[in-house]
């Protein structure tokens, strides 16, 4: 840049936390300022001097604003080289007074469309089209021009300018930083935009797909400790999510940490009693309800104490004093809890008591409440992504079919509904037992549904005396039912659809069994 001009930074900002100490950091090292409509009269407002863009331009802001920055002007400032001849030469004739920072941040898109109820119209007006094309104009012109897109830059900005301009490496990242910001926002138009065309397959899977992802935490390792890993988080996650969960206490949360705590978080959303869940490798190898909480975890934990060793703890309620006495119980180690508060005396036990008390993780997040429409999951694959409607929406018992000759009671009713619920966490093939809403023993993951019949009967135990059977899928052949029957299984819920139903039917039929169809599976593999 040639010394005959001012140091000189264009500075138009959406979001304008910190700007304030940033401009005026800049004010002492020489700085003038050139700024658009609501930034130059908050600059103003906080005692800046600063150029009006149409004083600059000689061209006044048109369209309510919409046409402001998209000017020779401006962009010849931003994009001319001085030390080449032709640019120097243009910058002369047309007197244009080249920027050494652009300070630009965009329409807050992203926050606009996650309101509910917001219009196609209040969408396409936080659709920035003067920002990006300063951003990028900048970014690629950071040979000679600092770009600052975020207020977590600005400190960095301030401190390296006090030894002259920035460095050439310094403003490579700075533009790297950029285009990345100008790309995740481009994405989020463009699937906001797929999502809204009418009548169109569009509307749920478009032809094209973009995810933005903000890198949260570098993590020690991933699932094994010879695996980098990193978590990344959506720009706006619902509250009710490990991406938005606080945590109180504890040490680092790791790759698997966070998996688990997802998988607790989802089980104990979905009940409406309050609710204790025991996760191991992201299947709830303890989980039952109660009228009160310290019962259901006093239930959830017996269901396979010895499993629940190192486990992740979910509940859907405030965690209370008396739940976390049970917790700080002698040869109880748990890895994490997430609930959606702590009250103080059960915060101040769980930090203080057991041993394990520096280094349990302590989530706190609200639950997840019943979704009106599924959210996507995606899944990915060796050179490309499954996605899909997570199974998340809430199964009505409105549309189960008793296809037994024997109904089952209110009891069995009640803990098949909430047998159905834990099976749709388990991976399957998926086998669950349950009574009195508890789990008192899951099979999970196997080739076989047989397999895993063997596995939940083994750890139910002689408790499986008068419980009840749930599973993802239909059972293919009858041989499920005679070995939950030598268990002591009274009644079953399933999906059914399989070819031998009427098979499996007679055979709860002879053994007494009472046997719902949902119509529904829940695969999780």
């Amino acid at each position: 840049m040639s010394n005959s001009h001012p140091r000189r930074a264009l500075v138009s900002v959406s979001d304008k936390t910190g700007l304030d100490g940033f401009v005026k950091g800049l004010a002492e090292l020489g700085f003038e300022f050139i700024s658009t409509g609501g930034t130059r009269r908050y600059l103003q407002e906080q005692g800046v001097n600063v150029i009006d863009i149409s004083e600059y331009t000689g061209f006044p802001e048109i369209m309510d604003g919409r046409v402001k920055t998209l000017h020779p002007k401006v962009h010849g400032a931003i994009l001319g080289r001085p030390d080449l001849a032709g640019d120097a030469a243009a910058i002369e004739e047309f007197e244009i007074v080249p920027f050494e920072l652009v300070v630009c941040n965009l329409y807050p898109f992203e926050e606009t469309i996650a309101k509910q109820n917001v219009s196609l119209s209040e969408a396409i007006e936080q659709i920035d089209i003067g920002g990006p094309s300063m951003v990028r104009s900048a970014a690629k012109n950071h040979a000679y021009v600092g770009i600052v897109t975020s207020q977590t830059q600005y400190s960095r900005v301030l401190d390296a300018l006090q030894s002259g301009p920035l460095t050439p490496e310094f403003r490579l990242e700075l533009s790297a930083a950029a285009f990345e910001m100008t790309a995740c926002y481009d994405r989020a138009v463009s699937n906001y935009m797929s999502s809204v065309v009418p009548d169109s397959e569009s509307t749920r899977f478009s032809q094209q797909i973009s995810i933005n992802l903000v890198r949260r935490d570098q993590l020690r390792y991933g699932e094994n400790p010879h695996q980098s890993a990193a978590f990344y988080v959506e720009k706006q996650p619902r509250a009710a999510s490990v991406a938005q969960a606080e945590q109180l206490n504890g040490k680092e949360l790791s790759y698997n940490n966070y998996l688990d705590l997802d998988a607790a978080l989802q089980i104990a959303g979905d009940f409406d009693k309050p609710a204790a869940v025991v996760i191991k490798h992201t299947n709830p190898c303890g989980c039952a309800t109660a009228d009160s909480l310290v019962e259901a975890f006093d239930k959830a934990y017996a269901g396979d104490p010895v499993s629940a060793f190192g486990s992740i703890i979910s509940f859907n309620r405030p965690l209370d004093k008396a739940t976390a006495e049970k917790l700080c119980e002698p040869n109880r180690f748990i890895e994490a809890i997430i609930a959606p508060d702590y009250d103080p005396e059960a915060f101040e036990l769980l930090i203080t008591k057991p041993k394990w008390k520096k280094n349990v993780r302590l989530m706190k997040c609200p639950m997840m409440d019943a979704p009106v429409v599924a959210s996507l999951d995606y899944r990915r694959v060796s050179g490309g992504l499954l996605v899909q409607e997570k199974d998340e929406l809430r199964d009505d018992p409105n549309d189960w079919k008793v296809v037994t000759s024997r109904e089952p009671d209110s009891r069995e009713m009640n803990d098949l509904a909430f047998g159905w619920i834990v099976c749709k966490h388990v991976k399957s093939n998926a086998i669950v037992l349950a009574k009195d809403e508890m789990l008192l023993g899951a099979g999970a993951g196997q080739m076989s549904r047989l397999d895993s019949s063997y596995i939940a009967a083994y750890k139910a135990g002689e408790r499986s005396q008068g419980a009840v059977v749930a599973s993802d899928a239909f059972f293919p052949f009858r041989d499920g039912v005679d070995e939950a029957a030598k268990a002591g299984v009274t009644a079953i819920i399933q999906p059914g659809g399989s070819v031998r139903d009427e098979e499996v039917i007679t055979a709860c039929n002879e053994h007494g069994i009472a046997m719902i169809f949902t119509g529904r599976r829940h695969f999780k593999h």
